[in-house]
């Protein structure tokens, strides 16, 4: 079987990514090739194999984000047409591709998430944006193209929202959780780093840290997080802030401003986060719109509970034994979520609920489902 994954900017930080180089090697032992269309590449860092001669490069020119988007979507159509692919899985929305995967979920969804907290004339700067206006006529054709057998969702939020604004048939929106490697995100990693980790900022053993994993503060929701970490008693907590942002200044002198300089520590980006997981207590991602992110697998895996929102994916994990879920956009819900877990012993009782609520969902199990899928599709487009 002939699959291609299509990103157009492909990096070992992304989401997209990241949920290829898990999926390639299992793939690869069922059978399956595996090529990459993409504009940008990257090497990935654990699969160096896939290199940009395991596919296409699809690179026209472009002035501004809409039209790069359109040259690319237009390229990639060609290479469809071709039939050189048995089977071609976009992560971005590309009309005409058999499956999609829809990582960053509905953007209908998302802008109108986002108004909410806007002002009337970022509402309409929105409206009026030429790339916004694109997208949104792109999710709609390619959603509505004869050509999409299936639309791999990674929750049964996104699931239900794209069978409501779409029509598709449930039966077509698979849900496939996202895989995560159970030995590489441990709780072991607690006695690995622990101790190291928190003795590089002077933190001590036993004052708790909320670690926050993300790139993408606004939809990730750290804004809100920095408003909840005002409202704590200084003693409270600690946070530590791990991902690359243009607004990453802007947010320093947020908790600047917020008086939170001495509590908030912003790490930048990171090739491995597992150190962060082992110095933590909780994890905490407040998204406004989130399908699923890989962050909050990792961290219930290394036995961190989690808090999150109801816009996100992972809050489908989520029960009393293992975190807690709160309203998006909502720091003083955020701030008593944080408290709560922060009494003492109550994370730490919850490690091994947290990473129980994760343990079916590794890589090989994730490989399987999604060969079953192409495995069906093919078999139904022989069938006709």
């Amino acid at each position: 079987m002939k699959l291609a994954i299509v990103r157009q900017k492909y990096t070992p930080f992304g989401g997209a990514e990241r949920f290829v180089e898990r999926a390639l090697s299992s793939l690869k032992t069922q059978h399956v090739d595996v090529d990459i269309i993409a504009r940008q590449w990257a090497t990935p860092t654990t699969i160096p194999t896939v290199a940009p001669s395991a596919g296409h490069r699809v690179n026209p020119f472009y002035i501004g984000r809409t039209w790069r988007d359109w040259s690319f979507a237009r390229g990639v159509q060609k290479i469809i047409a071709s039939g050189e692919y048995d089977l071609v899985q976009s992560h971005e929305r590309i009309p005409g591709c058999h499956i999609y995967r829809a990582g960053d979920g509905v953007h209908a969804t998302w802008l109108a998430l986002r108004a909410a907290s806007r002002s009337p004339l970022s509402r309409l700067t929105e409206r009026l944006s030429p790339w916004h206006r694109y997208t949104l006529r792109a999710e709609a054709a390619m959603f509505r193209h004869p050509n999409l057998s299936a639309v791999i969702c990674n929750s049964h939020m996104v699931r239900d929202d794209i069978a409501q604004r779409f029509g598709i048939p449930l039966e077509n929106l698979p849900v496939i959780y996202n895989g995560v490697d159970l030995e590489h995100f441990h709780p072991r990693l607690r006695a690995t780093h622990r101790t190291a980790m928190r003795a590089k900022v002077g933190a001590g053993d036993t004052a708790p840290i909320v670690l926050f994993v993300g790139s993408g503060f606004e939809r990730k929701g750290l804004p809100t997080l920095l408003d909840a970490f005002a409202l704590l008693p200084e003693s409270a907590a600690a946070l530590w802030v791990v991902g690359h942002d243009k607004a990453t200044l802007a947010m320093q002198k947020k908790a600047e401003k917020l008086g939170l300089a001495g509590r908030v520590r912003f790490w930048g980006p990171q090739k491995d986060v597992r150190p962060f997981y082992g110095a933590a207590d909780i994890f905490a991602l407040p998204t406004l719109y989130d399908p699923f992110p890989n962050a909050a697998l990792e961290a219930l895996a290394c036995g961190l509970p989690l808090i999150t929102t109801t816009t996100c994916g992972a809050a489908e994990l989520v029960t009393v034994a293992n975190g807690l879920v709160v309203t998006a956009h909502h720091p003083e819900s955020l701030a008593a979520a944080i408290s709560t877990l922060c009494k003492t012993g109550r994370a730490a009782a919850m490690q091994t609920a947290a990473r129980a609520s994760v343990n079916t969902l590794d890589l090989t199990r994730m490989a399987e489902k999604l060969t079953a899928l192409y495995t069906r599709i093919l078999q139904e487009k022989a069938a006709h």
